[in-house]
């Protein structure tokens, strides 16, 4: 490709960016919502550098985790320019192919621009001194609830502190409003419930060095246990993605807890819910106890075939260190910023329409400096399917208790792993 300077990165003002960009193209692999909330930062970008074209490919998200992993493990063979990664399967590439995903610093990525974002999103795209992948959303957890539901029941949310509390509203509002759950959780193809809880508990599968196996700790037995009283009180139904959505615009469902993306998914798949619906923080296990947690987030990685990568990282630091880029996403697709001054930008502050006017973003990203970080490894599949399959034993009432189901699921893990269980 014949590549040409521009100046235009000085206009720009980013910091560390390099002087000079690149003009020529990009290509980017996304998926889904996330493929959308890229375009929509495309015209923003071209104000700024007008001579870098910007493809993004809507591959869904399981083909963009096989065609780049394959990509890597052929040398980079057919890979685009920037890859959407993420954070939970992020360490199956630093570790399988160290040498496909260019180290950011290299391309002026520097400590003051990582301190831009939360640890917990930094956690898995750093490996020693250096940065395979940039921020990009996070997934602060929210209860999405219909207050209607509620209000019927005479449920005020506020009132709702621990999970306990949600048991006991539940089974008032699956009274009040005949046909209707408190809740869903995919029992059969996820274990989201478990980590939710689990990571507001400062419990993960594993250490934050990645060196053990800590799923059977107190704060994750703490919470199997809580989760198997939610479904042995009736209050709370296994449904997967689909259905939870077709339950959320038929109105048999009163409460989703989810990332904050899950903001966009409500309002745009179920449109004649608006007005209907609001947000409060997840209950915790004690009245006094931790109220935030992460589920999902992804990351922009520069490949290391792109024949533009600076070009590349001009449109990192556009779309996922400003401001700008940031509440582009959130204002389109609810995607939900993990750049730390984005939650000063007024648009965060101002209520929300379909949310019935309430300022949902100021509420749900409050929490994100509260978020316990949560180390994935690249064993985070393989521990994955280990336990929802422990889960949905325990449910059914195949182990005696909650320390002997995940005392089981660590045991595995260790033999799938070779890692040690910690003691």
């Amino acid at each position: 490709m014949r590549i040409t300077l521009t100046c235009a990165a000085f206009a720009l003002g980013l910091g560390s960016a390099p002087a000079f960009a690149q003009s020529g193209e990009i290509t980017i692999w996304s998926w889904n919502v996330a493929a959308s909330s890229l375009k929509a930062t495309i015209e923003g970008f071209n104000k700024r550098f007008p001579d870098v074209k910007v493809t993004v490919q809507d591959l869904g998200n399981n083909p963009t985790y096989d065609k780049s992993i394959a990509g890597c493990a052929a040398g980079g063979e057919g890979l685009p320019d920037i890859v959407t990664i993420e954070n939970g399967e992020a360490e199956n590439y630093w570790s399988q192919f160290p040498d496909c995903f260019v180290d950011l610093h290299t391309l002026g990525y520097t400590a003051e621009d990582q301190a831009k974002f939360p640890d917990f999103k930094r956690t898995e795209l750093e490996v020693e001194d250096k940065a395979y992948a940039m921020p990009w959303d996070s997934g602060p957890v929210a209860m999405f609830y219909r207050r209607d539901f509620y209000e019927k029941a005479g449920i005020d949310p506020s009132s709702i502190k621990t999970w306990d509390d949600f048991i006991a509203a539940g089974k008032k509002i699956q009274e009040a409003n005949p046909g209707v759950k408190m809740t869903n959780a995919d029992f059969n193809g996820d274990s989201e419930f478990f980590r939710m809880i689990a990571n507001e508990q400062g419990c993960a599968y594993f250490a934050a060095d990645g060196q053990s196996i800590t799923v059977n700790q107190p704060g994750c037995v703490a919470s199997m246990t809580k989760i198997k009283e939610m479904n042995d009180a009736g209050i709370i139904t296994s449904a997967d993605w689909s259905t939870k959505i077709t339950n959320n615009t038929a109105g048999t469902v009163a409460s989703q807890m989810y990332g904050g993306w899950y903001e966009g998914t409500i309002r745009t798949e179920s449109p004649d819910g608006s007005g209907k619906w609001g947000v409060y923080l997840m209950p915790s296990l004690t009245a006094d106890g931790p109220r935030a947690a992460n589920l999902g987030g992804s990351s922009l990685a520069i490949t290391s075939v792109s024949n533009n990568k600076e070009a590349a990282y001009a449109y990192l630091k556009y779309s996922l260190a400003t401001n700008e880029g940031q509440i582009a996403m959130l204002k389109g697709f609810g995607l939900v910023p993990s750049l730390i001054s984005a939650l000063n930008d007024p648009y965060v502050s101002e209520g929300q329409p379909y949310w019935g006017g309430q300022a949902v973003w100021k509420d749900i990203l409050g929490t994100l400096p509260k978020v316990v970080p949560s180390r994935g490894t690249p064993f985070q599949s393989d521990a994955e399917i280990i336990v929802r399959s422990v889960q949905t034993k325990y449910l059914g009432g195949g182990y005696p208790d909650a320390k002997a189901a995940l005392d089981d699921a660590a045991s595995q893990i260790a033999s799938a792993t070779g890692l040690p269980v910690q003691e």
